[in-house]
């Protein structure tokens, strides 16, 4: 299976997305509530140990995480690899390597992502404010409010792996992102942590 067939089978199906919404509107129950609001209590992410094997060349680091998503007894969790790079790598240089990580998808199929296939990084940049980035528009596209809630969460945990006490704005393709998806999935501009943690509570 080739790198573009491995991608493609790791993003979550719109399918699955749909389905525990459905199960949210048609049972009520606790375990689909927990399904959804474990994304929203991610910090307590695991470590994917295979995606990125701790590097045994001394002129590397382990520094930076890329969050993906995982389905586990139909609940949504963000799990991390951590990022090998150079030592002589500064913040801003381990944020792109983060995000081109992230938008490459992983080529675990237990790793996915509910960002769509073909968004493009166009830029990032990390000053004494926060983290900027800039997305294409294939990243509104596609995906219920699950999906939509997942992304975010990548994005937003991504940019922040450095700092979780960060900022981050997020635009796209140049103009702040302020509502995501026809579901109207409001977005903070500057984002924190803190922020999803208090508004994406189901």
């Amino acid at each position: 299976m080739n790198d573009h067939q491995n991608n493609q089978h790791n993003r979550l199906s719109i399918g699955f997305i749909g389905g525990i919404i459905a199960a949210i509107l048609a049972t009520g129950t606790v375990a689909t509530w927990w399904a959804v609001h474990n994304l929203k209590t991610s910090p307590d992410v695991t470590t994917n140990p295979t995606e990125n094997p701790v590097s045994q060349d001394p002129k590397k680091i382990e520094r930076g995480q890329v969050y993906w998503i995982t389905d586990q007894d139909n609940r949504l969790k963000l799990l991390t690899s951590t990022l090998s790079v150079p030592k002589s790598s500064e913040d801003q240089q381990i944020l792109e390597t983060a995000f081109k990580t992230l938008l490459a998808g992983s080529k675990d199929s237990k790793y996915t992502t509910t960002i769509p296939q073909g968004t493009k990084l166009l830029s990032v940049n990390l000053d004494k404010e926060g983290v900027q980035i800039n997305l294409s528009q294939e990243f509104t596209t596609g995906g219920g409010s699950a999906s939509m809630m997942g992304r975010l969460a990548q994005v937003l945990y991504t940019a922040t792996s450095l700092d979780n006490q960060g900022k981050v704005w997020l635009k796209i393709d140049g103009e702040p992102l302020e509502i995501l998806g026809g579901e109207g999935l409001e977005v903070a501009q500057p984002m924190t942590r803190k922020w999803f943690e208090e508004n994406y509570e189901l």
